[in-house]
């Protein structure tokens, strides 16, 4: 009842003030006895994935907590995961305003943020102070828009090194369509070089702090039949931990009678939903069970959620879903899960 009366007031501003108004609240009513608002006993039922416990297979995808400043706020919700970022080595303000726009009769988000964000020793700082209880922090990682694409590999071994003692996993974001060039790093030897950088990285980082962090890769629903097998042979071939399908999608199929269709960026929730599980099913049947696969995009219930698990995902995350449909939808999703186990 409390979060569709908020919804009703914040849906009358735009998106971006509207996550800023929520973010602010959260952060300062988390912990505290306010959190009853959101605050919810969601049903444990562990999922083991990349190796890492998850006390429930819902998460919050990266892009909602940029600079992790609400951690303790989602995780009172109910979250198995938050993932926090997307972040970059320097602060950036992202791309121009406005750059986020609602679909509502879609159920869908259109944005073209740019990675904003504060930084990484910004975000680490957030991470060391905050006390999630038994919820999972992964730290979603990028490069910085004005790193040169042929040096965008270190900004990614930057924020490696610094953010590694503090995750429980690390998301490599190379599929966002709002970063000019971006998703070229998701092909060929630019793929390869980065992949085997990043896995290198890891080693050095897990004898230095005397533990191992997984690492996943974030890909993009546009993908090629070619281009999928193309990732996931890459994947194989450097031992990667896990993959996250997917980021938003450059289609505007479902949409085009809405006039925010033409708004450039990338499109998530509802019309994402069937193309995304059409990769997660593409990328089973290369992968097996040899790599583990992180269901995302446009899951709005907990029906969605299973089918993303049917066709070979081990758990998802959830964004625009949770905005329409707020916290109740990780109580729905994990109850579903229990059940059909």
């Amino acid at each position: 009842m409390f979060y569709r009366l908020a919804q009703k007031v914040l849906f009358q501003t735009n998106p971006e003030v509207a996550h800023a108004i929520a973010m602010t609240g959260i952060r300062a009513t988390s912990h505290t006895p306010l959190s009853c608002f959101y605050r919810q006993k969601v049903p444990h039922a562990p999922v083991e994935f990349m190796g890492v416990t998850f006390p429930n297979p819902v998460g919050l995808a990266a892009g909602m907590d940029k600079d992790g400043e609400a951690i303790n706020g989602f995780a009172e919700m109910g979250f198995g995961h938050v993932e926090v970022g997307t972040v970059t080595p320097r602060p950036q303000p992202g791309n121009d305003k406005p750059r986020a726009f609602r679909l509502k009769p879609a159920r869908a988000i259109i944005n073209r943020m740019g990675f904003n964000n504060k930084g990484v020793d910004n975000l680490v700082a957030n991470i060391k102070a905050a006390n999630p209880g038994d919820c999972v922090i992964g730290v979603n990682i990028g490069k910085n828009k004005d790193t040169p694409l042929e040096e965008g590999k270190n900004d990614y071994l930057i924020c490696m090194e610094k953010v590694y003692e503090v995750s429980g996993y690390i998301a490599v974001n190379i599929s966002s369509p709002n970063t000019p060039g971006l998703r070229t790093l998701q092909y060929g030897e630019m793929l390869d070089d980065l992949l085997g950088s990043l896995k290198a990285k890891q080693a050095e980082l897990a004898e230095k702090h005397g533990k191992y962090v997984p690492v996943a890769l974030k890909v993009a629903p546009d993908l090629s039949d070619e281009e999928i097998k193309s990732v996931c042979d890459a994947l194989l071939r450097h031992n990667f931990d896990g993959v996250i399908a997917t980021n938003t999608t450059l289609s505007r199929e479902g949409v085009e009678h809405l006039p925010e269709h033409g708004e450039a960026g990338g499109l998530s929730g509802v019309p994402l939903r069937e193309r995304a599980t059409e990769v997660i099913k593409k990328l089973h049947q290369h992968l097996d069970t040899r790599i583990p696969i992180l269901g995302c995009g446009g899951i709005d219930s907990g029906a969605d959620a299973m089918e993303k698990i049917e066709v070979g995902a081990k758990m998802v995350q959830i964004y625009t879903g949770f905005i329409y449909n707020g916290p109740e939808l990780i109580k729905s999703i994990t109850e579903e899960f229990i059940k059909r186990k």
